[in-house]
């Protein structure tokens, strides 16, 4: 262990050298990496275009700067990038430069600003803060309500610029601009029982969405979200700050288990009437929409399942003791549905558009609200469409992003309603965009796996107006460290099927050589690892890797999306099975290739990846020798309903499922070195999850390395967290490999 306590530089060097004989220092005139540099350092400050809003004129924008003067919004004009006007700033609003705040949002006349501050982050989407609401007519602010009584969530202005509505304590409530007059809409919120206008832990993990308020087209209507947790068991997570720790205790609903029970309810502002939302009896609600008008509430609804999805439709224009609906879409699939936000009324209020894998692929169709009527395609190909951006009116045009030129890549496109298509952008990489109100500009985002990105104003026909930002201080800072490149590949696993790869080789690499290789995974339903987009942190320590003379690497197996329906679905009710066989072909395919040492394979996974980690340590215990597991699920009836069900249905209708493919009935497999690592705050995958299979390791007499973090999340992160973690994850690997 003395050896690893070598300075990070000498060490880099010592490791080069020995990697490659007939190396010296000076054949490598570059700076060497370490973490310190990494995670705690700006030696890798990257510049960013964000927190961009169009204005309605889509002429302007605006932007939240901060600097030693506090916050400020500013308006700029999008064709010039000139900065025409500073809307508001820490002195105009609060008379205090050192009082900035998080975020704002315009009210729809742009009169009124929604600032907040003093934030406090619950979960992974959800916070709390204090919201003002700032006049720019006159230049006033006022507190939206009274802070003693507690931070609030979700504050938003109806789309006609009279009210605020806002939750706090489980209680949605609604304030009333210009008299600042509040109203309490709800009583009988309590905390891990009711929860009115928000959506509990699990909507917000897995629908991804913690907001449960919807204001109608007009700002008459609010409808609402009301979660009965009373059923649902509770979970405990002692944090240790305190002498004597008290648990952290939230409803989370596992595999299984019970669920809250979901209804929607609508306030109508006129009368400060609330009336229910009528439908047929089902799990899950996982999305409310407006349409074009008081007619138009929609409701989607999903089984337990989670393959069969309904849209209900419900008449708020009529005054009544209850909102009936009508069924007017369902969709049904033998595996599961996704849900998605890519959800879009037309001007023309009877239709919308939606994704949806009906022929194989996820594809832009356009529904009418007439049940009667089938849905047109919009899109075709053996591709996904993976987000829609927005429609142009106008022009009546979708723009959406794809995987049309593969899943390691991302590109814009658009399509108007007679399903005419075309790419906006043939370069190789990843694009996003940020379109104006108008869709007369928009900003583009472009990068690769080997370049930070750059960031362009373009005009409606795709032309550059002007560059916003290029990294180019990046772009040479990183031209000091030597990066090599991210090197994209393809082989066929042991079933036939073509995968997805990727290699990053050590610098001076020489074929005549052998090199240890580390293998960066995920592997789970919803994310690629192997793709042609700038990694941020990842790329560098990936790159330390390399240059400590590491071959890295990384495979997307079956069940990652991007490739249709049947590539991504195969992993059904069988999580880990496929991915598991695939990581080891990935492994058997790299140690067949001569310029690698087959007996010097590691792997390493956070999350899904630290539950492959452990599968491919167990199972695929003759390929890799060392293994790193952050924060892993190793007995899927420890996680939530929404996300294990859609995958696993219940452990009562899948029980092989759910054991086969656990890492803690494979313990006794394990032979290489493994390092366990898990926060003790993890609200997501829970701590029991290790614990568990510290107790599987332990009961086989398994050696292993194990390390908690306290009052941890998910995330591993806080102070010096990111860097310790980093570090001993970079001792094992010298250790190991």
């Amino acid at each position: 262990m003395q050896f690893l306590k070598q300075p990070l530089h000498l060490l880099g060097l010592y490791v080069l050298a020995i990697g490659l004989s007939s190396a010296n220092a000076q054949d490598f005139p570059f700076e060497i990496l370490s973490n310190d540099l990494i995670w705690y350092s700006n030696e890798f400050r990257e510049e960013r275009v964000g927190g961009i809003r169009s204005m309605n004129d889509g002429d302007h924008y605006t932007s939240l700067e901060r600097d030693t003067n506090g916050s400020s919004i500013v308006k700029y004009e999008y064709r010039t990038g000139i900065a025409v006007d500073t809307l508001a700033t820490s002195m105009s609003v609060f008379g205090n430069a050192a009082q900035g705040f998080s975020g704002y949002s315009f009210s729809a006349d742009e009169r009124h600003i929604l600032v907040h501050n003093d934030v406090e982050s619950i979960y992974r989407h959800s916070f709390a803060a204090n919201f003002y609401v700032h006049d720019l007519s006159d230049g006033t602010t006022k507190e939206l309500t009274n802070f003693d009584l507690g931070r609030q969530r979700l504050a938003s202005f109806s789309p006609n610029a009279q009210h605020v509505a806002y939750m706090r304590d489980n209680n949605v409530f609604i304030v009333e601009i210009a008299t600042m007059r509040e109203t309490q809409v709800t009583f009988d919120g309590e905390v891990n029982r009711i929860i009115n206008g928000a959506t509990d832990w699990v909507y917000e993990e897995e629908f991804g969405d913690d907001n449960g308020m919807f204001w109608s087209p007009d700002g008459q209507f609010l409808a609402f979200m009301r979660f009965d947790e009373s059923n649902v068991r509770e979970f405990g997570m002692p944090m240790y700050g305190e002498l004597y720790p008290d648990p952290y205790v939230f409803k989370y609903p596992k595999a299984g288990e019970a669920n809250a029970t979901v209804e929607v309810k609508v306030f109508d502002v006129k009368t400060n009437k609330t009336v229910p939302v009528m439908h047929p009896k089902t799990e899950y609600i996982p999305r409310v929409k407006w349409g074009a008008n008081n007619e138009q509430l929609l409701v989607f609804t999903m089984n337990r399942h989670q393959n069969i999805l309904s849209i209900h439709m419900g008449n708020c224009s009529q005054s009544a003791t209850q909102i009936i609906t009508r069924k007017i879409w369902r969709e049904q699939c033998m595996t599961y549905l996704d849900i998605t936000d890519d959800i879009i009324f037309l001007p023309n209020g009877n239709s919308f558009l939606m994704t949806s894998k009906r022929d194989g692929y996820n594809h832009i169709y356009q529904f009418s609200l007439d049940a009667d009527e089938d849905p047109i395609q919009l899109t075709s190909g053996s591709w996904d469409v993976l987000s829609m951006q927005g429609f142009d009116k106008k022009r009546t045009e979708v723009y959406y992003t794809s995987s049309e030129q593969g899943a390691t890549q991302t590109h814009l496109g658009r399509v108007d309603l007679k399903g005419r298509a075309e790419l906006l952008h043939l370069e190789a990489g990843t694009h996003r965009a940020a379109y104006s109100n108008s869709f007369n500009y928009y900003i583009h985002t472009h990068h690769t796996a080997d370049t930070p990105p750059v960031y362009t104003l373009r005009n409606k026909a795709g032309k550059v107006v002007r560059e916003l930002k290029n990294n180019a201080p990046l772009k040479e800072t990183i031209g000091k460290y030597n990066m090599q490149p991210k090197e994209f590949f393809t082989f066929t696993n042991d079933a036939g099927t073509e995968l997805n790869a990727w290699m990053i080789k050590p610098p001076g690499f020489s074929p005549e050589l052998t090199y240890p290789v580390y293998v960066a995974i995920y592997g789970g339903p919803g994310v690629n690892t192997v793709t042609d987009s700038w990694g941020g942190s990842n790329y560098y320590w990936h790159q330390l890797l390399a240059q400590q003379g590491y071959i890295v690497a990384s495979c997307d197996p079956r069940g990652t999306p991007k490739r249709g329906r049947e590539f991504e679905h195969s992993t059904y009710k069988e999580l880990g099975k496929l991915e598991t066989e695939d990581f080891i072909d990935f492994g058997e395919h790299l140690g067949g290739l001569k310029y690698v040492n087959s007996d010097r394979i590691g792997i390493q996974g956070w999350s899904y990846g630290g539950f492959m980690t452990l599968l491919c340590m167990t199972k695929g215990a003759d390929v890799f020798k060392a293994g790193i597991s952050v924060a892993p699920v190793t007995n899927w009836r420890y996680y939530d309903t929404i996300y294990t069900e859609r995958f696993m249905q219940t452990p009562a209708e899948n029980e092989s499922g759910y054991d086969d493919n656990s890492p803690v009935n494979h313990a006794k497999k394990l032979k290489g070195s493994l390092l366990l690592v898990h926060g003790s705050a993890d609200d997501n995958v829970h701590f029991q999850n290790s614990m568990e299979m510290v107790n599987a390791l332990v009961a086989v007499g398994k050696d292993f390395d194990f390390f908690a973090y306290p009052d941890r999340n998910h995330g591993i992160y806080g102070g010096n967290t990111r860097l310790h973690l980093f570090d001993m994850m970079l001792d094992f690997v010298r250790e190991n490999l």
